[in-house]
């Protein structure tokens, strides 16, 4: 289920208790709407009643009311006014999978066409979907400084061809390239005019020969013939021009116009690759060499394939390449040097489909720049907007992948080719032009295709046109009967124009006053019992008794409701999208989203379009900047336990799919795949050792690398624990025994070795004991013989 954020769910609470307020106190009957054309800019409930007895049996009944009270009060359905907004799609092929054959055939958005019929602040609200097919035909054309600054750069250049059509076709199978380059405007003080010989050689005090200076120079056609390009480009010598700014926006408006001379195939991603190693001069720029006949946008490029104009028109504007490179369908590449590359960026920031990469000093990562930028241009869908009436306001909701609904946005970022991504727009009639049928178009940033939209705007009563003049049911002839009504002719008055000014009547004069006694406010005349509102030159006075206008309401900035709503009678009733008493406070989330699509990334709260940081240490226009905020490690935790893990806070409370856009990849084991990654490890609820690395891919997608098997500690074996307190027991006993063993027999020895040394030290005296008696006695038998 598609869940809006919080932000969203509040504003569109308070729209409906603002909607219902409306209907409580009938906004149809409040406004007091006189005729039917007024009733139907009321409110898009309201309906007016054309019958000519309506009110005989329901006095006070309002022609202009809701519908179901004119039917109460007995108006018949076939009287009534009520026109209904309605949507129909007249154009509504299928998106293509892969442009195979011919690219004609091929639809990368859907619907093609819409017709929208809308009465005065009502809405429709539509779907359109956006595919980018895979193999889908490219058009490269490579613009090239050819400054003596770029001399390295030209050699690298000539084995370009081969390379790059090798590595464009791993993305297309129909890939063109074409060659142009530029120099500046060949004149002072852009060039060199002394001596002489530096006109034909502006490398006159180097020690190689240039050729003379040009502003742009168209060299080679679309072609398939790489050969064709790579002899070209070999041919090509630089040149030279005097101060540092190139004169590169005059060729990139050649490149994008001249269509029939560059080759540009209508059914194929347009490509304009250029580089540079310096500044180049904007509009104004010019005006040093006298040069004031502003840049027409239109092609000058001659039979020579010069650039014809360059010494009389000036340089192009920004908003001029803007619109040149929306109506081309071209996507720009600035490949520029490390120096200038902020110049570019911020270029690139206020052209759309635009991208930037740093080119080395000689070039040499050109084909993977190229390759780069093209896949991040092919990653991102952002919707631009042509020719819509001021009449009409369109807001839109992006839902991009994993279905997540993106409020108030109007791109989609980290596709690939193949994805598919739907936007929801509603169209809001907040006026009437003067031309009933308006057509606008809605595309996506460097197609081709794009969704055509024509609007009629039902602001007119069909009643008006069965209108009679000088009617005599309007008090014989004195105005035109319409819609049930008498439209008075000047100076009549009344229901049937049955009065006439300068008619005074005391009881009708005290019908005009209000409970001030204030004939009409102080703001008109009183005729017969009616007020007639003076004209003012600040805006319309209406009202029973003149009591509302247009004009007295709050300001902002000088400008009534801030210019972001209307005045009715004292009060600004805000356009949708905007709030506050003056209409000064933008609900749009848009200023407040972040590079994480986070609103004010998550640390502050949005307020009339502008975050408010609460979280200490935070600051910057999103919140985006904390140095004592958690790290990226921290902040992808999260992401990483609630897409892989499915738990964790992100995961609860259901905020995964919206804030967490990174593409998650598993590995057995982290390696640096980029110099900007970083790699992080923490502990999770089950005390195991989770190892991920972040980093952002060159097409802008965040990639997060997450090990398959995390590092978790096991559990204790019973039986080692049980052997091992056995076996540290028998072991602490045998060395208790040892170590007694070793002490009893240290104390033998120094025992003996005592008694040794006492006895080495006695002297005894050794004469006979006369006392002593030997322990045997001898006795002789003398009867004894023995044996014979």
């Amino acid at each position: 289920m598609q869940r809006l954020s919080s932000s969203h769910s509040w504003s569109y609470f308070v729209l409906l208790l603002l909607t219902h307020y409306a209907f409580a106190s009938n906004i149809c009957t409040s406004r007091g709407a006189s005729t039917c054309q007024q009733c139907l800019a009321v409110h898009s409930s309201c309906a007016w009643c054309s019958q000519e007895n309506f009110g005989v049996d329901s006095p006070g009944a309002s022609r202009c009311d809701l519908q179901k009270n004119l039917l109460a009060a007995g108006c018949n359905l076939g009287a009534m006014e009520y026109p209904i907004s309605k949507l129909h799609i007249t154009e509504n092929k299928p998106l293509s999978d892969k442009a195979s054959g011919s690219t004609s055939d091929v639809t990368q958005i859907q619907p093609q066409r819409l017709h929208i019929t809308l009465r005065p602040d009502d809405s429709q609200r539509f779907t359109l979907r956006v595919r980018q097919v895979e193999d889908y035909p490219v058009d490269l054309y490579y613009l090239m400084d050819l400054s003596y600054s770029m001399n390295d750069d030209l050699s690298q250049l000539r084995r370009l061809g081969k390379g790059l059509a090798e590595e464009m076709s791993k993305t297309t199978s129909n890939l063109r390239m074409g060659f142009g380059a530029f120099v500046d405007k060949p004149l002072s003080p852009y060039m060199y005019i002394s001596p002489p010989e530096a006109v034909q050689n502006p490398c006159f005090s180097l020690p190689i020969k240039c050729q003379p200076q040009f502003g742009y120079r168209h060299v080679l056609s679309l072609t398939e013939e790489v050969d064709r390009f790579t002899e070209e480009v070999k041919k090509q010598r630089v040149s030279r021009n005097r101060d540092a700014p190139e004169g590169g926006f005059d060729a990139i408006i050649q490149a994008a116009v001249c269509k029939e001379k560059i080759g540009w195939r209508p059914d194929a991603s347009h490509l304009l690759v250029f580089t540079t190693d310096a500044k180049t001069h904007v509009a104004l720029d010019g005006r040093l060499a006298g040069i004031v006949w502003p840049n027409d946008g239109q092609c000058h490029v001659g039979t020579d394939n010069i650039y014809n104009m360059s010494t009389t028109m000036d340089y192009p504007s920004l908003a001029l390449i803007t619109e040149k490179m929306s109506e081309n369908n071209i996507n720009l590449i600035f490949a520029v040097t490390h120096n200038v590359v902020p110049l570019y960026k911020n270029y690139s920031d206020l052209i759309p489909g635009t991208a930037v990469g740093t080119l080395s000093a000689d070039s040499r990562n050109v084909i993977q720049l190229i390759q780069d930028a093209y896949a991040k241009i092919r990653s991102k869908v952002e919707l631009e907007l042509l020719n819509v009436p001021e009449e009409l306001r369109l807001s839109f909701n992006a839902t991009c992948l994993n279905g997540e609904v993106i409020p108030g946005v109007r791109s989609c970022s980290g596709l690939k080719r193949g994805d598919t991504v739907s936007f929801s727009v509603e169209a809001h009639a907040r006026g009437c032009p003067k031309v009933k049928r308006k057509t606008f178009t809605i595309k996506p940033v460097g197609f081709k295709d794009a969704l055509q939209i024509t609007v009629n705007f039902e602001c007119q009563c069909k009643c008006q046109a069965k209108g009679v003049p000088d009617s005599p049911v309007c008090h014989f002839g004195n105005g035109t009967y319409e819609c049930g009504i008498c439209l008075c002719h000047s100076g009549r008055l009344g229901p049937r124009c049955e009065c006439a000014e300068g008619d005074y009547n005391h009881s009708e004069q005290d019908m005009c006053s209000g409970p001030n006694k204030v004939v009409c406010s102080g703001r008109g005349d009183c005729v017969c019992g009616q007020c007639m509102c003076h004209n003012n030159d600040f805006g319309k006075v209406w009202g029973k008794r003149c009591e509302c206008d247009d004009y007295s309401c709050l300001r902002y900035k000088g400008e009534l409701c801030s210019g972001h709503g209307t005045c009715s009678c004292g009060f600004c009733q805000c356009d949708p999208g905007w709030s506050g008493e003056n209409c000064n406070c933008s609900t749009s989330l848009d200023t407040c989203i972040s590079s994480i699509g986070l609103p004010c990334s998550g640390r502050g709260q949005c307020v009339c379009g502008i975050c408010e940081c609460t979280q200490p240490g935070a600051y910057g226009f999103t919140c985006d900047k904390c140095p004592t905020c958690p790290d990226a490690c921290t902040m992808k935790k999260d992401c990483v336990e609630c897409k892989y893990f499915k738990r964790g806070k992100r995961f609860e409370d259901e905020s995964c799919a919206r804030i967490c856009r990174d593409e998650i990849k598993l590995v057995d084991d982290l390696v640096f795949h980029d110099k900007n990654a970083v790699n992080c490890t923490y502990k999770d609820e089950d005390d195991c050792v989770q190892r991920f690395q972040y980093f952002e891919h060159n097409s802008g997608k965040s990639i997060l690398l997450v090990v398959k098997e995390p590092d978790c500690p096991k559990g204790p074996d019973i039986l080692v624990v049980l052997l091992s307190v056995a076996g540290a027991i028998l072991f602490l006993g045998l060395a208790a025994l040892l170590i007694w063993k070793l002490l009893v027999t240290i104390h033998d020895r120094r025992e003996f070795a005592r008694f040794e040394e006492e006895r080495a030290k006695a002297k005894w005296d050794t004469s006979h004991n006369p006392l002593y008696k030997g322990a045997t006695t001898t006795f002789t038998n003398i009867t004894y013989r023995g044996k014979e």
